[in-house]
């Protein structure tokens, strides 16, 4: 879901707010996390990289719980890995393009505790 749009506010790194929200997302949940501890100013480089995290941790959680269903479960994780792939680069385009894109159920919570860092 699209948030109304606004403008990244500026890093407190001096580097790119939309560059740092894509770099959230390059390294899943490792970027998201040192992000997390560096960034001290921007909202939009902390909520995308809370979603990261967030996001990072559902996707594990789910492919475990995939593994152990057999055959049906095997193919359902078969076909979940290239879509979490394409999801995945959605989100590095649109946190590039300077964009609050919000997953359902998991920006909502990313967008919660992005205030509290």
């Amino acid at each position: 879901m699209q948030s109304p749009y606004m403008a990244p506010d500026p890093s407190s790194t001096g580097i790119n707010p939309k560059l740092l929200g894509l770099i959230c997302y390059l390294g899943c949940f490792v970027t998201g996390f040192l992000l997390l501890i560096f960034e001290k100013k921007s909202r939009f480089v902390k909520f995308h990289a809370m979603q990261s995290v967030i996001g990072t941790v559902a996707v594990m959680i789910i492919n475990i719980v995939l593994g152990f269903i057999p055959i049906i479960g095997w193919l359902a994780g078969v076909l979940f890995a290239p879509l979490t792939l394409i999801l995945w680069v959605l989100l590095m385009l649109y946190a590039l393009q300077g964009r609050w894109f919000k997953l359902p159920f998991i920006g909502s919570i990313a967008e919660q505790q992005s205030r509290l860092f």
